[in-house]
């Protein structure tokens, strides 16, 4: 194949023809795929199922003399923070454990914010007279829209390969309206970038002019290889206290993706005092989570080491739907020369910066075409892209034989997009 830019007029003309025709051919195959989110696919769900059968009797339901169907244990069970404090090599005193989702727990400590203040706040968030968050993007839609939807106003910065550009955020907290930061540092979301052990430190090192600057370390992705062997990672809690800031970060993580999605457990890591400071807020709110839930995930995923063993039959799933991605792209897109895409080893998602001014037309194709995906900009806060280029990936819901046909349509309308570009400039 010749790269577009190489083309002359005619050469665009014909390629441009092609690509039309084959849009009319995907088109008339009537599809209807739904590559819009993570969502796992029936076959990891069918693999995990086996928890519902954890407890089953009265007598199941008790653990350390703990009747865990009653009230009580509002950070959750012992064994629940054991497993957590395992998984993120943190101390169960620094552990609260929430129910099926991470995102809750993420929304109560903003909300949280604004109403009543964090930790070292002077003041509760509302009652400044602006508050502004940092984003790297592309990044996670929902970070963005909880602090947006408190009336924070976002600011950009931009992703590098090792993470966050950290020369912008370090610059940008000097502002002491700046208040935190949304990151996701292992297989972020969407680019599948590992945070380097040097940005991690400077985050760690950070000296925001606010005192109440929160660290929010979604490590979503923690365990979530797909590709080669687990990677550990630095235990953020430890380093922000050997660092002098303690109370700086709030870390969290889920089973959403290990075991049921929206059937899961999930836990906020942090300081002791910081756990202690959200207890009490949070238990206005409730008197306790589904321990029951959280007891038959603990039966279910024992420790570390099987829950790893866990990953492994996630990871022989995911892994085909990855390659197939990247054999269309390979074979489809990188011999024309107009965009590029990451190469991840876990996660999610596949993150691929198109030709600029393209993204919304190649996805509104797409969406002719039957196949739904995550709508250009929302990887950018107040769903903007600045280059309307960048198109999020995800492939892990259909089974690799529908993969196939959505790949065929989606490389199809990233070809005609460009062309369509390509030819109005020419």
């Amino acid at each position: 194949m010749t790269p577009y830019s190489c083309m002359n007029r005619n050469e665009l003309e014909q390629a441009y023809q092609t690509a039309l025709n084959d849009f009319d051919r995907v088109k008339a195959l009537g599809l209807k795929l739904d590559m819009s989110r993570g969502k796992p696919s029936k076959a990891q769900l069918d693999m995990v199922s086996g928890i519902l059968t954890q407890v089953q009797t009265a007598d199941d339901c008790i653990d350390e003399g703990i009747d865990t169907r009653n009230y009580g244990e509002l950070a959750g069970l012992p064994c629940a923070r054991r497993y957590w404090a395992e998984i993120l090599d943190c101390r169960p005193e620094e552990i609260f454990v929430g129910a099926a989702a991470s995102l809750n727990l993420m929304y109560d400590v903003i909300s949280r914010a604004f109403t009543h203040g964090l930790l070292h706040s002077e003041r509760p968030w509302c009652r400044e007279e602006k508050v502004k968050f940092l984003c790297p993007c592309p990044g996670y839609d929902r970070h963005f829209l909880i602090t947006q939807s408190f009336g924070a106003e976002l600011v950009n910065v931009p992703m590098t390969p090792d993470g966050p550009d950290m020369d912008v955020v370090e610059e940008l907290v000097k502002d002491p309206a700046v208040k935190g930061i949304w990151t996701v540092p292992k297989y972020s979301n969407p680019d599948g970038i590992i945070y380097s052990d040097e940005t991690i430190r400077r985050f760690a090192n950070l000296k925001p002019a606010a005192p109440d600057f929160i660290l929010m370390w979604d490590n979503a992705y923690c365990i979530h290889e797909f590709r080669g062997e687990y990677v550990p990672f630095p235990d953020i809690i430890r380093l922000c206290a050997e660092a002098g800031n303690p109370d700086m970060v709030v870390e969290f993580a889920s089973t959403s993706k290990v075991t049921f999605a929206g059937g899961g457990i999930c836990c906020m890591a942090a300081s002791e005092d910081n756990i202690k400071y959200f207890s009490r807020l949070f238990g206005v709110q409730q008197i306790c989570h589904d321990k029951v839930n959280q007891l038959r995930h603990v039966r279910f995923l024992k420790n570390k080491a099987h829950t790893l063993e866990i990953m492994k039959g996630h990871a022989a799933i995911l892994e085909p739907k990855f390659r197939t991605v990247a054999d269309y792209l390979n074979r489809e897109i990188a011999p024309l020369g107009f965009a590029q895409w990451n190469d991840p080893k876990g996660g999610y998602f596949v993150s691929l910066n198109t030709m600029p001014g393209t993204a919304k037309r190649a996805l509104a194709l797409c969406k002719e075409a039957g196949v739904t995906m995550t709508s250009a900009g929302a990887a950018f806060p107040y769903g903007m892209d600045p280059q309307d280029r960048n198109i999020r990936i995800a492939p892990s819901l259909p089974p690799v034989e529908e993969l196939e046909k959505a790949m065929e349509i989606f490389c199809t309308c990233l070809k005609l997009a460009a062309l369509e570009k390509l030819r109005a400039g020419a």
